[in-house]
């Protein structure tokens, strides 16, 4: 591979980088309209990591303004940061950084092992590339979440049957572990913006919003109706978790029922042939060295 022809796929693959963009940013869907289940989303505001780029800045500063603002890459960016749970690292700075360097690392490592032009076409492929390793981990995050979730609503519920409010029992739950899940740490920091000066009703929509959970959203609903009307939530909890814990349930059982379905693709493939080699084989060989094949 000389240096002419390596040149002329990093060429290609930053052109087939920018029409892939281009693409995208024609056919990408256009606003859908706010949902009273999307209300939770407008209702918190925050800074954007991207509004500290200089325009004026150096040059990688303005190609991260092209992708993050030209392309409307930042809101996604940050809402994907906002339910891995706002770690410190990666921020969506670094995300953006890991898809573009993603989007040229993969097309010339397939490049160097095959060297054929053709790779470039994988350009877009390692642009979204990190957004499925993403997903992936929010998925994992919520998991956890969801196992853990009915177990602390009914110690919210007994807590609050004791006479507490919900705010206490919250505080009482995540001081008994020393080592706190990820459901904890969420409840842990919306503790933590109560203190710092945010209503009740805002810390807990922040913190559904974290989660981004339907279950943890109708759970939040209950507890800023209790706030504003006045009822009664021990009794809430107690349904809320009931039904959670026959939505597990329910899951469970379906899953347990597609399983049987998917194993049928092993056994086909690796299992049944095993089987009848090792059966039949010793039957073929025996025909044909003495048998039927014999002289």
């Amino acid at each position: 591979m000389d240096i002419i022809s390596f040149m002329q796929f990093v060429l290609g693959a930053v052109s087939a980088f920018a029409v892939s963009t281009l693409v995208y940013r024609i056919v990408a869907p256009a606003k859908k309209k706010v949902s009273v289940t999307d209300l939770i989303k407008d209702d918190v505001k925050g800074t954007s990591a991207f509004d500290r780029l200089n325009p004026d800045g150096t040059m990688i500063e303005k190609i991260d303004l092209f992708f993050a603002k030209k392309l409307k890459l930042d809101k996604k960016l940050e809402q994907t940061h906002l339910l891995l749970g706002q770690p410190d690292k990666p921020n969506p700075l670094d995300m953006l950084h890991f898809k573009l360097a993603a989007a040229v690392i993969f097309p010339v490592f397939l490049f160097v092992l095959f060297s054929h032009p053709m790779v470039i076409l994988f350009v877009p492929i390692g642009f979204i590339l990190p957004d499925i390793i993403y997903s992936a981990k929010i998925r994992a995050r919520q998991d956890e979440i969801l196992g853990n979730f009915p177990t602390m609503v009914d110690l919210v519920a007994l807590i609050v049957e004791a006479g507490l409010d919900y705010i206490t029992a919250f505080e009482r739950i995540v001081a008994l572990e020393t080592k706190k899940t990820a459901l904890e740490q969420e409840i842990d920091k919306m503790l933590g913006e109560v203190q710092f000066g945010y209503s009740r009703r805002d810390a807990l929509i922040r913190f559904s919003q974290r989660v981004g959970l339907q279950e943890i959203r109708s759970f939040v609903g209950l507890m800023i109706q209790s706030d504003e009307l006045g009822t009664s939530l021990v009794d809430l909890l107690r349904n809320f978790s009931t039904d959670l814990r026959f939505r597990r349930l329910n899951k469970a059982e379906q899953m347990a029922a597609k399983a049987s379905t998917k194993m049928l693709i092993p056994l086909f493939l690796f299992i049944f042939p095993v089987v009848f080699i090792l059966a039949l084989g010793p039957i073929i060989v025996g025909l044909v060295k003495g048998g039927l094949f014999g002289s």
